[in-house]
């Protein structure tokens, strides 16, 4: 994921990479964003509490990300990288993302075949949203 954004830097698109939960909701709220790729497993609060540590589901940032994208003025498209835990967990992934109206839902890219994914899901996300072009 992280040769992601130089690989579009060229492309004129810009990044914007969060730590946690909190991070990437104050992007989200300053600065116009025009495809969202959320990392489920993302933590909502840079370091993990006592309390998180007991119950993991209280610092779950990615999916409260989708929820604040949902409710934005005018949505955009959500790419949902699933945490890779166990089948009964990803399918409640998938399914809580997609109704949330997330585009796609696909595993953590960790290779070139991954990342090429990634890159055709985007292209598929600018094709039926921007005419195949980047906003801007």
């Amino acid at each position: 994921m992280d040769r992601l954004p130089v690989m579009l830097e060229p492309m004129g698109v810009t990044s914007f990479r969060a730590s946690c939960g909190r991070e990437a909701a104050d992007v989200i709220r300053s600065t116009p964003i025009h495809i969202a790729v959320v990392d489920l497993g993302l933590p909502l609060e840079p370091e993990a509490t006592e309390v998180a540590d007991r119950e993991p589901e209280l610092n779950e940032g990615g999916p409260r990300l989708l929820e604040l994208l949902a409710r934005m003025s005018e949505p955009v498209p959500v790419v949902a990288i699933k945490r890779g835990r166990t089948h009964r967990d990803d399918a409640r992934d998938i399914a809580a993302a997609l109704r949330l109206g997330a585009f796609a839902v696909m595993d953590r890219p960790q290779d070139m075949t991954g990342i090429n994914v990634m890159l055709e899901v985007l292209k598929r996300c600018l094709s039926k949203r921007y005419d195949g072009r980047w906003p801007g």
